[in-house]
């Protein structure tokens, strides 16, 4: 399966909102149409979820890797992204 997560789908239509990431509107504003054109599933943040990152270890505060890595953990999925902070979650990662 390959998953893009309602969490990723927040943390981006956050930051276009708070003008951080000014050139993501097509994304921001297309979400649900661009994910199902290449044929993803949206995985959406459970309890079970949001229950593992809130009691995940280590510094790493970002809310928003840390919901990533609890997905990826609870259902058994790799994370693709070049951020080395997921290393601390022990979350298999490619990229």
């Amino acid at each position: 399966m390959i998953a893009a997560s309602a969490a990723s789908a927040f943390e981006i239509a956050t930051k276009y909102r708070l003008g951080k990431w000014p050139e993501i509107a097509p994304i921001a504003k297309n979400f649900d149409a661009l994910v199902r054109a290449e044929r993803f599933s949206v995985l959406a943040v459970t309890a079970a979820h949001a229950l593992l990152a809130g009691r995940m270890p280590g510094a790493h505060k970002d809310p928003f890797d840390r919901l990533l890595a609890a997905q990826a953990t609870v259902e058994d999925l790799v994370v693709v992204t070049v951020d080395t902070a997921f290393d601390g979650f022990g979350v298999p990662r490619l990229w």
